[in-house]
Parts: structure tokens; C-alpha cells; sequence
């Protein structure tokens, strides 16, 4: 007898329907399964067999033939067992329900029970806008579904419920729609605005970085607080969407990396080890390709400590992810682009012992030392980090003093005020921040008049900037005259902007 299944497929965080196909018929016992299934699929016929018969049902002594169509994609992930299991039960009439419509997804243990599977969220969605409804899951991937509405997502513990689900002998709820905004007022960070004393110019800088989407890097020596700063980038970012929470839960729930709450609620915090190589950072892999470093830390920051201590190509493989927002990762097996809009944040010493420059501290390197190190950061990449900001020590006073420093929550306020001036501003355009404005937008929005025009050829031929650097100037002044809501760039929006780029001429 025939029988056909619907389950899915991933490519990357699309979905595409997988139709499993079981004919049994007489002739010599085997077992085939065809398909392009990879090793973890054709493992799957010892946990089925095993889970069948601990469910008290029988596995067919026949010739079992298995087809996953379409037979051109690549079967990958232990999400299949399930309906392996349900196609062979259907097949030997052990099983006469109808199953039309409905999509299986589940890892089976040898006992029967349902174990947890990874990206159920992309497949949740990507079946939705394909017209599927109804799903069969492990219960205890419940929380990760709850957050769709429309659809009926029902998660089952073994292998004999869900067949007696089918049967109608048992009564099964499908899973309770959760609320996102409660789901994301029960998580916190870590850190505040508030723990980080001093460094005013530092907390400006992260201030219009967050507001204008642009990335930033700090400069200066150890122990100034450059990662604290750092992690509390997030802090002041406006709340995710809905919509966005979702694009980054794809990501994180292949990657398997979900929380119990089955959601991304909070912004991403990424800091990758300066030791970490091109394609866990930008993603890939021999078989599966999977989203790296760079997608892990979409609609949030990603850092990178001590960036010239990463390597030469790792760093240079950001180049085009910071420009278009998307980065695609090619294999000979084929080609995904993952999302990767993000917010760049990089840290530094100004030289190998940390003290260049700085105010309180000597610093011990001689001028060849220097330009080795700060040559390990190409000019093009350092070309697109808007902000470059000079950190130095800070005094006794300010560490031992009780002034209260303004917590993240008001500076928060700012930024939310600033990118709703920007959805304002770019309601009729594909964007919705200052840095993603292209040369069109600039001339659109940031019109210059003559004095602006000559400040920024001051600080152009001051500081010996390139085409590229001029343009990020003029999007860093336009979210500080956000932030002051102005409607026109002034000089001294111009100049603070430009103020943010001296450290890119002090490494020339």
C-alpha cells in the first residue's frame, strides 16, 4: 500500500514541502530510502523501527521503499523520524486516519517519545505562507510555536499519542497562542548606562550610533570600560517588533539556541573570540550551511574585542555585510544568503601596550610598533565604521564619587524619539535609519548649506578622507541633528560628526 506524508525541508530559513512517500509491498525484506536523505536520515531507520514497536505496534517485514520528494533538495536534520514512522504505519493500515494537510516534524527516541527538533520556527512560517495549517510537533518544542497566529499546532510526547490522536481516541488542544509583548516584559539585561562612570564623550558617540543604526569603534587603553560600553549598547536600542523578534528566531532556532520562552525577545549580543575563523563568523559548512557569527547578531550588536587580533580575512569578509545588510554564503552544494543587519561594534587598544595617547598612562612602543598594529585594520573596513571614538582612562574621583550616572532608560528615550523622526522621514522609502541611506537619500535629506558645505571641507582635507568617509559623516550629522530635533543639519552637527572620524586619520 501507498501512503504520503507532508513534512519539511531547510534551505537555509526557507522552508520547502518534503512529500514522504512509503510503498510496502511483497518480495525480499528491505529497506530503501531514497531522496538525497543524508547520514542523519538514513539513521532514522533503526530509531523508527525501535520507537514502532515500543509503541506496541508492529514494524512490516516487507519491502519497505521510501521516497522524499522532491528528490533534488538534500534531506538533512532527525526531524524526519516522525513522519517516516506515520507514512510506515499508514502503509501496513495500522494507521487509516486522514492526514491530508497535516505536517510532521519530530525526532523519535527508541522508546517512542517525541524529542525536541531545531528550526521549527522557519518552517512554521515558511508552511504558513504555503497554505499548511495544521502541525504535529514535539511538545516540548510548544513554546517556540505558540507565537503564530493561524495555525493549529498541536505537541504530542510519544509516538502512540500522536497515533491515537489521529485515530480520535484521545483529545488533544492545539498549543495556546502566547502573547509576545508579555513574553518580552519578563526579560532583562544585564547591564545599564548607569554602571559606566565618566567617558562621557564615549556614552555621546554610543548614544547617536544606537539612534542613527551606524557602527562604532572604541579606542583606547585596557581596563577603561570599552566592553562595558559596549554591553550596553543594547540597552539603549529601541524594543523589537514582533516582526523583527521573528527574523531573528529563525535564525537562533536553527541554530538551535532558543531559551525556554521559544523566542527572541531581547536585542542579540554577539562577541565572537578573536580567534574565531571567516566561517563561523559569516556562516557556511560542508554539508549544511549555516548562519554565522554575523546573522546570529541580526537587529542586534555585534562585537568584536581587540579587533586586530582578529585575522587579516575574517575582518575583511565584514566588508560586504556592513554595506548591504545580507551576506550570502556559497558552497558548491549551493548558496543561502542570510540576514545580517546589525550594529558593528569594535574595540582596540591604540597601540601593543594599550597607552598611546593616553592621558594618565606612558606608553612604551616606538612609532614602527605602533603603525604594525594599527595596519592589521584595512582602511576600506575602517572606512565603514561610522564612529571612532577615543577612549581614555578615568580618574579616582569619578569611580569612588556617588554621582549618579544617567541610567539607560532615559538615554533610551532619546533614541526611540530620533528613529521615530527617521520612520518619519523615510516612510515612502525602503529604509528606515540615517546609515542606511544610500547617495540618493543624502541629497534628498541631507542638504548642506554653505557653511555646513565648509566645515565638511575643512575636516574632508584636514583629515584626508576618502569619497566614502565624507558620505558617513554626513549620515552621522544627520542623527545628531535628529537627536537635537532639528530639521536642518548645522555646523556644529558637521563638526561633532567629523569629530568621530580622528582616530581614522591618526591611523593614516
Amino acid at each position: 500500500m501507498l501512503s504520503e506524508i507532508t513534512s519539511f525541508a531547510l534551505c537555509g530559513l526557507e522552508g520547502i514541502p518534503v512529500e514522504v512517500e512509503t510503498d510496502i509491498n511483497k518480495g525480499l525484506v528491505s529497506y530503501d530510502l531514497v531522496g538525497l536523505p543524508t547520514a542523519a536520515v538514513k539513521e532514522s531507520r533503526d530509531r523508527v523501527e525501535s520507537a514502532i514497536k515500543n509503541s506496541a505496534m508492529y514494524f512490516p517485514v516487507n519491502k519497505i521503499t521510501i521516497n522524499l520528494a522532491p528528490a533534488d533538495v538534500k534531506k538533512e536534520g532527525s526531524h524526519y523520524d516522525l513522519p517516516l514512522a506515520v507514512s510506515i504505519l499508514k502503509a501496513s493500515d495500522q494507521l487509516s486516519a486522514d492526514t491530508d494537510g497535516i505536517v510532521f516534524l519530530g525526532e523519535l527516541a527508541l522508546d517512542g517519545a517525541l524529542r525536541p527538533v531545531t528550526g521549527i520556527m522557519p518552517v512554521l512560517i515558511s508552511a504558513k505562507t504555503k497554505g499548511f495549517k495544521r502541525f504535529i510537533i514535539p511538545y516540548a518544542n510548544a513554546n517556540e510555536a505558540s507565537y503564530l497566529e493561524g495555525t493549529e499546532v498541536y505537541a504530542l510526547k510519544t509516538l502512540r499519542d500522536v497515533v491515537d490522536f489521529l485515530k480520535g481516541e484521545i483529545t488533544v488542544s492545539p498549543v495556546a497562542h502566547r502573547d509576545f509583548v508579555a513574553a518580552r516584559r519578563t526579560q532583562s539585561y544585564n547591564y545599564d548606562m548607569s554602571l559606566v562612570r565618566g567617558q562621557k564623550v564615549a556614552k555621546r558617540a554610543i548614544e547617536i550610533a544606537v539612534a542613527g543604526g551606524h557602527n562604532i569603534l572604541l579606542a583606547g587603553p585596557p581596563g577603561t570600560g570599552k566592553t562595558l560600553l559596549a554591553r550596553c549598547i543594547p540597552t539603549i536600542m529601541p524594543d523589537m517588533t514582533f516582526e523583527e523578534a521573528l527574523e531573528v528566531t529563525k535564525i537562533h532556532s536553527v541554530a538551535g539556541e532558543l531559551n525556554e520562552e521559544g523566542i527572541v525577545s531581547l536585542r542579540p549580543f554577539r562577541t565572537p573570540h578573536h580567534t574565531a575563523t571567516t566561517v563561523s563568523l559569516c556562516g557556511g559548512g560542508n554539508s549544511k550551511i549555516h548562519a554565522g557569527e554575523i546573522s546570529k547578531a541580526h537587529k542586534g550588536v555585534l562585537f568584536l574585542d581587540e579587533l586586530p587580533e582578529y585575522s587579516r580575512r575574517t575582518l575583511e569578509s565584514l566588508r560586504q555585510p556592513l554595506e548591504d545588510r545580507v551576506i550570502t554564503v556559497a558552497r558548491a552544494g549551493g548558496a543561502v544568503t542570510f540576514p545580517a543587519d546589525f550594529i558593528l561594534c569594535a574595540s582596540m587598544n591604540p597601540c601593543p601596550c594599550g597607552n598611546y595617547g593616553s592621558s594618565y598612562l606612558t606608553c612604551t612602543c616606538t612609532p614602527a610598533q605602533i603603525h604594525n598594529y594599527r595596519s592589521k585594520i584595512s582602511g576600506p573596513l575602517l572606512d565603514r565604521i561610522d564612529l571612532q571614538v577615543e577612549v581614555d582612562g578615568v580618574k579616582y574621583d569619578d569611580l569612588a564619587g556617588d554621582g549618579r550616572e544617567e541610567p539607560s532608560a532615559q538615554v533610551k528615550e532619546r533614541v526611540e524619539r530620533a528613529r521615530a523622526v527617521q520612520r518619519e522621514r523615510f516612510a515612502e522609502e525602503s529604509i528606515k535609519i540615517n546609515a542606511s541611506m544610500g547617495e540618493k537619500q543624502i541629497k534628498k535629506y541631507c542638504r548642506l548649506s554653505a557653511e555646513c558645505e565648509e566645515v565638511l571641507r575643512n575636516a574632508f582635507e584636514t583629515l584626508h578622507l576618502s569619497a566614502r568617509a565624507r558620505s558617513r559623516i554626513i549620515k552621522v550629522a544627520r542623527t545628531v541633528a535628529d537627536l537635537a530635533l532639528s530639521a536642518e543639519i548645522r555646523p556644529e552637527h558637521i563638526l561633532e560628526a567629523a569629530s568621530y572620524r580622528s582616530y581614522e586619520s591618526g591611523n593614516n
